[in-house]
Order: structure tokens, then sequence, then C-alpha cells
């Protein structure tokens, strides 16, 4: 086994998830990671963790969400798995990243509605999403196998700690901060984020992140006005969307476009009453990241870029007893900023890709 496994699988127990013995573990594990859940699996039964292993397979679940009739229960058997773990891990890959790209979207949507209470009882235990480089991510990056597993070593592991105390800058403009506003072209937008707390996204629990790579700082906004161009292309529910847009009123989406599958926003949108707001804010700074590979776990970090997802919101972000945005989806969309500016109650904080604290940032 490639040694980097063994470290991925050590950074994502020690650092991220900081699995402790007697740990309640649920692991996710999908197609084509294989190895990682078992370096995974070996690093927990040294730790002393109880270990629950479960198949996150595309095909299985296109298979079942193409034959149900759309009148879905909530799941408490799923329910009760989750609501009993300490430790919920994801290992991502799979051999086909657009398995279900013909689920039809009022299935899709009925689904999701019907499962988020699990999704929220998931997110009440110390989980960890990550991803194990794969063929198929490689070719829907553009990589030669090889390459990518290079990329995504490269974006994984990687200084944490060093990182950490760099994005804390970032993390303290937005906690000291009222509103925030993105300029570049086709994008005029602002958004408020008083009374907010930003994450630090170091990727671990510790700092309430979730992901591994991460590298972002992230917050909660509302009263969002104006419009955005996101003019790098994602895969949402299996279909690439590019050129998305969105323009807001009163914190709400009241006409959106988008050059490639606009139904595919259309539909998100259509979800709920909070798919059509912000839930997040993210502001990538992982420059280990340095290319787009159409994954949101890795391109929504890249530095030169700042993502907002439509709806839900993260409880992290909220003050106690605040509820902020729900929603059965969050949809993050980015855009590139390293022709753009960002800034914090009138004063720039970042410039055509570069942060105040940076060399070249006057420029």
């Amino acid at each position: 086994m490639d040694e980097r496994i063994h470290e991925h699988a050590e950074v994502l127990i020690d650092w991220s998830a900081r699995v402790e013995a007697g740990d309640d573990v649920v692991l996710s594990v999908a197609e084509g990671a294989h190895e990682l859940a078992v370096a995974v699996a070996e690093r927990l039964g040294e730790r002393g963790a109880n270990l629950v292993a479960t198949y996150d397979s595309d095909e299985v679940s296109r298979a079942y969400l193409r034959a149900h009739d759309g009148e879905f229960e909530a799941g408490d058997h799923e329910l009760a798995l989750v609501e009993n773990a300490d430790v919920y891990l994801r290992l991502g890959g799979g051999r086909n990243t657009s398995a279900s790209a013909d689920v039809p979207s009022d299935i899709r949507q009925a689904h999701a509605s019907a499962t988020a209470e699990v999704r929220e009882a998931r997110m009440a235990t110390d989980w960890v999403s990550t991803v194990h480089p794969t063929r198929s991510l490689a070719q829907q990056a553009g990589m030669a196998y090889e390459e990518y597993q290079e990329f995504a070593y490269g974006a994984i592991l990687r200084g944490w700690e060093a990182l950490a105390d760099e994005m804390a800058r970032m993390k303290e403009l937005l906690d000291e901060g009222s509103e925030v506003r993105i300029r570049k072209e086709r994008t005029d937008l602002t958004m408020s984020i008083e009374g907010r707390t930003a994450v630090n996204s170091a990727a671990s629990v510790a700092y309430d992140s979730h992901n591994l790579p991460s590298g972002e700082v992230f917050t909660a906004p509302y009263a969002t006005e104006g419009e955005v161009f996101f003019d790098v292309p994602m895969t949402i529910n299996g279909r690439r969307v590019r050129d998305a847009y969105l323009e807001f009123e009163d914190g709400e989406v009241v006409a959106f476009d988008a050059q490639e599958n606009r139904k595919v926003l259309e539909t998100v949108l259509e979800t709920d009453e909070g798919a059509r707001r912000l839930g997040e804010l993210g502001i990538g700074m992982n420059r280990g990241i340095d290319r787009f590979t159409d994954n949101v776990l890795f391109d929504e970090k890249m530095g030169d870029t700042v993502h907002l997802a439509l709806g839900r919101a993260y409880d992290a972000n909220l003050p106690a007893g605040e509820e902020g945005n729900r929603s059965a989806v969050h949809v993050d969309l980015i855009t590139d900023v390293s022709e753009g500016v960002v800034e914090i109650d009138g004063e720039v904080v970042q410039r055509n890709g570069r942060f105040r604290w940076e060399d070249g940032f006057e420029e």
C-alpha cells in the first residue's frame, strides 16, 4: 500500500477527528476508497475505538432512488445508528462521478427532505469528510491518475497548524466585521455578517472544521443584496453547472441563470424556502490546492476563490439560541477572485487573490 494512504489515515484519525479510545465510530466507505478504509480501520483498532463500517455507493443509491415511488419515510434505523455515534467518517471516492445524474429531481428533493433529521444527527457528531484519490476523480479533474494523487496528497498532507495560524487572521477580521462586499466582473454583492462567528476551518473538529482537506474561513451571511457570477464550473447532482448567476433582494434569490444546466440550479432553488437564501460565505486559503478539479471538497478551499452556499447554515457560525437559515440542501458555488476585491466594512482585505498580509497585496 502507498505509504501516503497510511499518512492520510493518521491525519484523519489524529488531527481531524481526534478519535479517542472507546469512541463509537461510523465509517462510511465509498466505492474505490477500500485501501483508505483499510488503513483507517487499522488506525481505529490501534486506538481502541468501536467501528461500524457502511458502504456508500452512488450506483446503489441511484438504483434505489430510481426504483422508488418518492413517498419516503424517515429512516429510523439509520437515525439510531448516527445518534449513537461519537464520530462519523466519510471516505469519498467513487467509480463514476455522474452515477446519479439521471435520478429525477422530484425524487431527489423528496429524499433530501425525508432524511433531513439523519443529516442533522450526523452533524451533531464529530464528523469528518475526506476523499481517497480514485481514477474517476482524476478523470473528472482532467489529470493522469498519478498526477491527481500528487495533487490530492499535496492538499491533504500539509502543515495544518501553520495554516490554522494564518487563517486565524481572516477569522478575526470576519468576527469583528459587520458587512462583506465582493466586487468583480458581473459581481457586486453585499451581505451582513454582524453577530456571526467565523470558523477557522483547519481540517479538525477542534476548530469546528469537518473536511479533509480544508483551508477556508467561513461564516453564515444574511441580508444579501446584489448580484454574483460563479465562473468556476461545479458538478451538482451529477450534472455540470457552468457560469451560474444569482441576483438577490432582501436576502433571497430573485433571478438566476446558468450557461449550462440551468435546470439543475432551478431544482436546487426549488427544494424549499431556505434554498433561496445563503447559508455560507467561505474564503479559500489553501495554497496547496493550485487548480480546479470539479470537486467541491478541493475547489472551495483554493486560494483566490470565494464560495457561497445556497441553503443550510452551520450552527457553529450562529449565536446560541439562533436558528439561522434552514434547508434540506447546502450547495456550494464558487467564484474566482484572482481579479476581484473582497471588502469587510469598506476595507479591502483581499485584492486580486492576495490577502492584505501577503506580499503583492498593494500591487
